[in-house]
């Protein structure tokens, strides 16, 4: 495996907020319109890939489908669905870069597309042309499509059993 470290924190995104976030992500792909249409990275990027083409109006959206997690691990990226062509006038989004293997994928696929993500990671940032948020690599990201209310210990708590 890459030396990435090992998820130690989580950051629990709500729909409210990846909903914010995701706009926020909107404002800054602005500039670099018009774009001809959005590949959505499945599953993760189709939520933003939603709100981000409502912001800018944009009505055609197209699938790039790639399996690489498996409760919490990530391993070889496997594409399901491509995407022909290069990319060129194309947005990409996803939810998060991480390690950067599906980015590289995707990079590799659609060269010349505007890759853009709400979350991003420092092992993956460089992938990327736009993001909003940064986490450190150790931090597992709590999507409101993964989660579901439920009482929790407190941080002092989790920290003291290691």
């Amino acid at each position: 495996m890459d030396d990435v470290a090992t998820p130690q924190r989580t950051y629990p995104v709500s729909w409210d907020q990846l909903h914010r976030d995701s706009k926020a992500l909107a404002w800054r792909l602005v500039e670099g319109g018009p774009w001809q249409g959005i590949v959505a990275i499945t599953r993760g990027g189709m939520v933003p890939a939603a709100i981000v083409a409502r912001e800018l109006d944009i009505r055609l959206i197209d699938t790039m489908c790639i399996v690489s997690y498996d409760d919490r691990q990530q391993g070889e990226a496997k594409v399901l669905k491509e995407v022909p062509g290069t990319g060129d006038g194309w947005l990409i989004i996803d939810d998060l870069v991480d390690t950067g293997r599906t980015a590289k994928v995707v990079r590799n696929r659609l060269p010349d597309a505007h890759f853009a993500t709400v979350y991003a990671k420092p092992a993956g940032r460089p992938l990327v042309n736009t993001f909003v948020t940064e986490v450190s690599q150790d931090t597992w990201i709590l999507f409101p499509w993964d989660t579901e209310l439920q009482s929790v210990p407190p941080i002092v708590k989790n920290t003291q059993r290691r």
